[in-house]
């Protein structure tokens, strides 16, 4: 037997109810299984806790990467104030919903066409080099138009506990900090409209003294550029990076140390004096928990002294869960029986999806309530990079549904 993640708070009863229905209710709804429902209520809550926990001054943009289901950004959009995006398919669906002043670009690689967009559009780009700089300044000069640019940084620190660093080392993301100044005072010469600054470190940490420290030092590196080149920035994204628990012995972080924290450094920031202003940027951390991903068993079979609960949809759906995106050891993403009452009978089990692959596995050796074929099983931390960043096109298996519910939703 292997430990699990813990189910989130929200969904921590059984039999599972999803804002206020049962799973079957909402598999009925979507019309078949697999399927993800995403909980609004979940994540309206999450932002409440962010405007609670942070000062003022500093703005909450919604990563578009962690989860660009339509419906959820239909209701996301009107309660964060900017949308930042990764590449042109996710710049014109933020476009439709946000002005492009509220919308800013990163990601190396970005394309002519996909610069040209920015441009055209007004949307920031945040710069990754010397090189993009050159390519958006000769399409604005073409175009005629002014490009509204920012710099990423590439800090000379990173995110300790990151289980994704991006900064502090050799990086594809951002200019190495010791090279900024010089590209941010080309930017003030050569008749772009300089937006500020970029400065993400890395993702997907717990360690609160460790986000701290990073947002912190973002907010020290910011001020030493402006200093460097005589101009403050308008906007210093600080990054972001706010962890969620998805294995076993993690823990919450806390937000509201975090916000104080940083609103104290930001008070005392002469950005703040000078009337700059701040954003976190946040993905994973505002939509991951609100994600269960149904499947239902098609079969239970035994070999060799195990038992396999054989699911409709797996990795294909639901990589991340499967330990096949980003993860070095495979553990378990919390699991249940959606219909199991709480003091039902239990088994050891994995849970396995159709594919012909070892790989696909969504719960491995796990304690589970025993089920039957046609049973749902709900695999929980689902909101945030699940169907968009998995490969759905693999043999060929019918994509999953996806339903939004709570406030905003069915």
């Amino acid at each position: 037997m292997k430990p699990m993640g813990t189910i989130p708070a929200a969904f921590a009863h059984a039999p599972l109810v999803i804002a206020g229905e049962n799973a079957e209710h909402w598999a009925k709804v979507a019309g078949d299984t697999p399927l993800f429902v995403y909980d609004f209520g979940v994540i309206s809550a999450r932002i409440g806790t962010f405007r609670a926990a942070m000062p003022e001054r500093v703005k909450l943009h919604y990563a578009i990467k962690a989860n660009p289901f339509a419906s959820l950004l239909d209701a996301i959009a009107p309660l964060v104030d900017g949308l930042d995006v990764a590449s042109g398919g996710e710049l014109g669906i933020a476009l439709r919903r946000k002005p492009a002043a509220a919308i800013s670009f990163a990601g190396p690689g970005k394309r002519d066409d996909e610069l040209t967009a920015a441009i055209e559009a007004g949307a920031t780009i945040n710069l990754e080099s010397e090189g993009e700089w050159r390519r958006a300044r000769a399409i604005g000069d073409r175009l005629g138009i002014r490009p509204r640019v920012a710099v990423r940084v590439n800090p000379d620190f990173e995110l300790r506990g990151s289980g994704m660093r991006m900064g502090g080392r050799a990086t594809p993301f951002g200019v190495d900090a010791d090279r900024a100044a010089s590209l941010i005072e080309s930017i003030l010469t050569g008749g772009a409209d300089w937006q500020g600054l970029h400065i993400f470190a890395g993702s997907q940490t717990l360690d609160v003294n460790a986000l701290i420290d990073a947002l912190t030092g973002a907010l020290a590196l910011a001020e030493r550029l402006a200093d460097q080149v005589g101009t403050v920035p308008q906007l210093t994204n600080l990054g972001g990076g706010f962890g969620i628990p998805y294995f076993p012995g993690e823990m919450p972080i806390d937000v509201m140390a975090i916000g104080a924290a940083l609103g104290e450094a930001i008070e005392q920031s002469p950005l703040t004096r000078a009337d700059g202003g701040f954003a976190i940027e946040l993905g994973r951390w505002l939509v991951g928990e609100s994600g269960v991903y149904l499947t239902r068993i098609v079969d239970r079979k035994e070999s060799r002294g195990e038992t396999f609960l054989v699911t409709d949809g797996g990795m294909n759906h639901q990589l991340a869960a499967s330990g096949n995106l980003g993860t070095v050891v495979k553990r378990n993403y919390p699991v249940a029986i959606a219909s199991a009452a709480p003091d039902a009978a239990t088994e050891t089990v994995s849970v396995v999806g159709p594919l012909c692959t070892p790989l696909d596995r969504l719960g491995d050796r796990v304690t589970l309530p025993v089920a039957q074929a046609g049973d749902l099983v709900a695999v929980f931390m689902a909101g945030a990079y699940g169907l968009s960043a998995s490969p759905t096109g693999f043999l060929g298996h019918p994509a999953p549904r996806e339903l939004l519910v709570g406030t905003h939703g069915g």
